[in-house]
């Protein structure tokens, strides 16, 4: 059976929790269109988390990667569409580091699209009633410190798929926890189906 690695982050700027540690661990050991979910917990932190994903890769040998993040002023789910090289962080991460005007990888490209298949997740979602909307942006904070990682590290094994999705704080959002679990289930399941984009014109975030 195929695996997909799904990974959520630890709680961090003085957030007691995380709802995207909560999907991924709710996930975990699921079965999602023939494939089994394999779920972890990145650290918030610049560099350890890159070496954490990392090894989770070499370990589980997935098809498929997805990690989830907070964007907590969002109001929908929001698959990121480009990773930057770039970390640049408005608040010092949870090991006190707080990186300016740095990359990601030191002589990388500027930047790496997705491999998952935006437009098709926002579609799914919506759908189902569930707000979201493809992202132009995941920031320069450790968020997009792993999907920059992620990418680079995926371009060398083009047979494997992966990019990140942000989801909103259910405590400052329409969507509760058991919404973006339903809203995260709904999004693998899409990425695993589809193996290319479908094209249509719609919103996005900036």
């Amino acid at each position: 059976m195929k695996t997909v690695l799904l990974t959520g982050f630890e709680p961090f700027g003085g957030d007691a929790r995380n709802p995207s540690q909560a999907i991924a661990a709710q996930l975990d050991g699921a079965i999602i269109e023939g494939h089994q979910i394999t779920s972890a917990i990145l650290a918030c932190e610049f560099g350890k988390s890159r070496r954490q994903l990392h090894k989770l890769i070499e370990r589980h040998m997935p098809s498929l990667v997805v990690c989830l993040g907070l964007a907590s002023g969002r109001q929908a789910i929001t698959p990121e569409r480009i990773a930057i090289n770039l970390d640049d962080a408005r608040i010092p991460d949870n090991a006190g580091r707080q990186p300016v005007d740095k990359p990601v990888v030191r002589g990388g490209p500027s930047s790496y699209w997705s491999t998952l298949p935006v437009k098709a997740i926002t579609a799914v979602l919506t759908e189902h009633g569930i707000p979201a909307e493809v992202s132009h942006t995941a920031g320069t904070f450790v968020c997009n410190h792993v999907f920059y990682s992620l990418m680079h590290e995926l371009a060398a094994t083009p047979d494997v798929r992966g990019g990140f999705i942000h989801v909103p704080a259910p405590w400052n959002s329409p969507l509760s926890q058991d919404a973006l679990l339903e809203g995260i289930t709904l999004a693998v399941a899409a990425a695993i189906r589809h193996k290319r984009d479908i094209r249509i014109t719609g919103g996005a975030t900036h």
